[in-house]
């Protein structure tokens, strides 16, 4: 399929690393921008049901049944239940709901924005109850961390959910099975409207909690860039990963270890290796 001819949707396009990316997008494709502001294409909330609703409505109809790559930028950092909501929830919603559509393209992709503070531990309860699909449970957990003063765990358990969710995901039939890959990018600290806004009075925090060695906050465009590419038909390979454009921070938190988790055969994989290892030396 030729660039030119690709559809893309792209949430939360109405502001900061979602507007940037739908603006390279919009060089190479069409793109049906969606948000909460008035210069969109489709205006729906994603943190509700009813939002959730209209916006595949009114994609379907838009696209006319075929979308050859979604970026999914909405998201907030709030500590309220909204951003579990939004972030999580709302994200699998317009994958899912957007799947069919995607498996009519020749070169379907689809990637979620992540976020550098998955380097941090979240609730493992938020984390859990957004894996199963409970989304009442996850926001009364939410509710229970907000009572605590834990709000600030919520956004990057959306997050960590969605890295997981992305991980198992993109290896199932209804993704790779149909040719679709999915991948996140986890951008570290940037210069959004958002961080800009409170940067002087966060910036202490922020910097304590998430050091980027190539300095924060960190600019917007290679982190659009990177996401528009893991839409784009060049990429056809990469698919189930986590990719953390953050400035260093990964690096820098995780540091250089030898990779510690190795794969793992069952009994009947053991037997069929060993067989065919033999067949090829012989």
């Amino acid at each position: 399929m030729e660039t030119s001819t690709r559809a893309y949707v792209v949430t939360g396009a109405d502001s900061g690393l979602g507007r940037a990316v739908a603006d390279l997008l919009a060089v190479q494709g069409r793109v049906i921008a969606c948000g909460v502001g008035d210069e969109v294409d489709v205006r729906a909330d994603l943190a509700t049901g009813e939002g959730r609703a209209r916006f595949l409505a009114e994609v379907g109809s838009l696209s006319g049944g075929c979308v050859d790559g979604v970026v999914a930028a909405a998201g907030i950092g709030a500590p309220r239940v909204e951003t579990v909501a939004l972030n999580y929830f709302g994200t699998i919603a317009v994958l899912e709901g957007l799947g069919p559509l995607l498996a009519r393209s020749s070169a379907p992709a689809a990637v979620v924005v992540s976020s550098s503070s998955t380097l941090n531990r979240g609730s493992d309860a938020l984390v859990r109850a957004c894996l199963r699909g409970q989304e009442a449970k996850a926001l009364d957990v939410a509710r229970r961390l907000i009572r605590r003063r834990k709000g600030s765990q919520l956004y990057r358990s959306s997050k960590i959910a969605l890295n997981h969710w992305v991980r198992s995901a993109s290896v199932r039939a209804e993704w790779a099975g149909r040719g679709v890959v999915l991948n996140a990018v986890a951008p570290g600290i940037i210069g959004t409207e958002v961080v800009m806004r409170t940067w002087e009075q966060e910036r202490r925090l922020l910097e304590t909690a998430l050091p980027q060695p190539m300095g924060a906050p960190g600019p917007i465009a290679p982190v659009a860039a990177l996401l528009a590419h893991a839409v784009s038909p060049e990429n056809r390979f990469m698919t189930g990963q986590v990719v953390y454009c953050d400035g260093g921070t990964d690096a820098l938190v995780r540091g250089a270890r030898p990779q510690r988790v190795f794969l793992r055969y069952s009994p009947r994989e053991i037997v069929t290796l060993v067989r065919e290892s033999r067949r090829v030396v012989q």
